[in-house]
């Protein structure tokens, strides 16, 4: 199946430019799914991968997606996707991120946007995050818990590992200062890209792709991503949709006792849990390709069992409502650091114009 590529660019309610992009089949999409990116990545053409980082002992934590979007067109979904404030080709700071709810609440704007479309109004409604968008698809349910059909969670962010918890004396030291350095690239961090990423030609890629932060984490964004991750690790029982939650048992970058946890504790009474012997972090790029492609098939085999009729979780009507976005051009300019490709509608599978954004698989 082909499917078909566009880039929009919106504002916010904050009037930040952020940068958007879908994946459409040919036909009737079978549902809608929701791309949530990971620390320092973005979404567009190939959502090839994310780092996020931990304020711990500190470490930086990177894992990778490869070409989400494609895979799952081509399997009849629809899927959208937004690069967060400050990352990817995205305005702002690049991976400043002041609130963790600014993120949640530019993607509840702008997933509910394309809900509310007429086509799409009937369609089930699927989260789909990695590692730190793990957290964001966590959020975005818990902020309306009827609104999703249910969510694919990669590694996510959503508890701190006992191994990595900062000492209580480390936080309250950096909490006093972050309101004075902010942005202040001052949490140490080590490249951890050759224990993630097993393929070594995939882990080439992400090194060399520029639209990566691959510079030390802000404070103001540690201590964020601290918070969010400690919040949820109190309320995981408060995630009652139905999910499906995958992790590489050999991930030395992420804990799978995080998975596990979420998967005990949560109150949902369709939950999933898989983990996948020797795999590592990078479940869904930095594999090699039979991994890559085991790992797809159990998320669409999945994906197809949550949206035939006979398991369709019942889910509150889409109304229209004021999001607080507006649509700009789509040749709308990226910001200066982001590469100058042109943008507007390609289809998968063809050259030139019609253009397939192609996987390194």
């Amino acid at each position: 199946m082909d499917c078909e590529y566009q880039e929009v660019y919106i504002r916010n309610s904050r009037g930040v430019q952020l940068f958007t992009c879908r994946w459409l089949p040919f036909s009737s999409p079978k549902a809608l799914v929701f791309l949530c990116h990971g620390y320092g990545m973005e979404c567009s053409g190939f959502m090839k991968g994310h780092l996020f980082f931990f304020l711990a002992r500190v470490s930086l934590i990177c894992s990778g997606n490869l070409n989400a979007g494609v895979r799952l067109a081509n399997a009849g979904y629809a899927v959208f996707g937004i690069d967060y404030e400050g990352h990817g080709r995205s305005r702002g700071a690049r991976c400043y991120i002041k609130k963790f709810d600014n993120i949640v609440n530019d993607c509840n704007d702008f997933f509910k946007s394309i809900c509310a479309e007429e086509e799409y109004r009937d369609k089930c409604r699927f989260l789909y995050g990695e590692s730190m968008g793990g957290a964001v698809a966590i959020l975005l349910h818990k902020k309306e818990p009827t609104f999703w059909n249910g969510a694919v969670l990669v590694a996510p962010m959503c508890k701190i590992s006992e191994k990595v918890k900062p000492h209580p004396l480390v936080v309250n030291v950096l909490t006093r200062v972050e309101d004075i350095i902010p942005k202040w690239k001052i949490v140490p961090t080590k490249d951890v890209i050759d224990s993630a990423f097993k393929d070594p030609v995939k882990r080439e890629e992400i090194r060399s792709n520029k639209l990566i932060y691959q510079d030390k984490p802000r404070l103001k964004t540690a201590l964020e991503m601290l918070r969010t991750s400690m919040s949820l690790e109190d309320t995981l029982h408060e995630v009652r949709l139905p999910f499906f939650v995958l992790h590489g048992e050999a991930d030395t970058v992420t804990d799978p006792e995080v998975s596990k946890s979420l998967y005990k504790k949560a109150s949902s009474p369709d939950k999933t849990i898989k983990l996948y012997p020797g795999m590592w972090h990078g479940l869904t790029s930095g594999e090699p390709d039979g991994n890559v492609e085991i790992v797809f098939a159990d998320i669409i085999v999945w994906l197809e069992k949550h949206t035939t009729d006979s398991n369709v979780m019942v889910v509150q009507p889409i109304q229209t409502f004021n999001d607080g976005i507006v649509k700009l051009n789509a040749t709308a300019s990226p910001p200066e650091a982001m590469n100058k490709r042109q943008h507007g509608s390609y289809f998968c599978g063809l050259k030139g114009r019609r253009l397939q954004h192609h996987s390194a698989m």
